[in-house]
């Protein structure tokens, strides 16, 4: 794992639950791995809030829906996190919000920023941009998806948190994954 990046937060011991965030930028096939990861493992995983609230806001969003989206993706991992899984696995969290929020409105609300220091999380798994994108109606600006990817890059590297780079076919992005996951929770135990 020549490409993973230690950060203080990795193995910081048994204060905090063992959280892995599946991320980057749209399209990245994070909901496709973390249901994989999900039945290899036999956790539930938390599922992306943002896609329930852009529906039920009939896909108009302003900077004053971020602290709501990012509550909801909360409740939905605190939700999981009480059924006691071996470790929680998110299709997302916070950070996403953070980088979307910087990129579509030039800011980033206080709530989330302090919920994201007061949270921690042992690893991000990067998910890379060679895939296909797929539009889904919810998702938009498909040419700066690698533009995109660089800011969710340059926001876990600004933050010093723990990340690997998650590429390929789906099955080497699974193996890859796995074997992440393997050893943070070999080192948890």
């Amino acid at each position: 794992m020549s490409d993973c990046i230690t950060a203080k937060r990795v193995g910081a011991g048994g204060s905090s639950p063992v959280r892995i965030v599946l991320t980057g930028s749209e399209c990245t096939g994070k909901s496709t791995l973390g249901a994989m990861l999900a039945e290899h493992y036999g956790v539930p995983y938390v599922e992306e809030y943002l896609r329930e609230y852009f529906i039920a806001n009939d896909g108009v969003l302003t900077l004053e829906d971020a602290v709501p989206i990012a509550k909801g993706q909360l409740k939905a991992e605190l939700a999981v996190e009480t059924q006691e899984p071996r470790f929680l696995l998110c299709d997302t969290n916070m950070l996403s919000s953070a980088v979307y929020n910087k990129y579509y409105y030039g800011t980033n609300p206080e709530w989330i920023e302090s919920a994201l220091l007061q949270r921690e999380y042992t690893l991000y798994l990067l998910c890379g941009v060679d895939i296909p994108w797929e539009d889904d109606g919810q998702r938009d600006r498909p040419e700066e998806r690698e533009y995109m990817q660089g800011l969710f890059q340059k926001e876990l590297e600004d933050r010093n948190l723990a990340f690997v780079k998650i590429q390929g076919t789906r099955q080497e992005r699974f193996a890859r994954a796995v074997e992440a996951i393997d050893v943070i929770l070999s080192a948890a135990n």
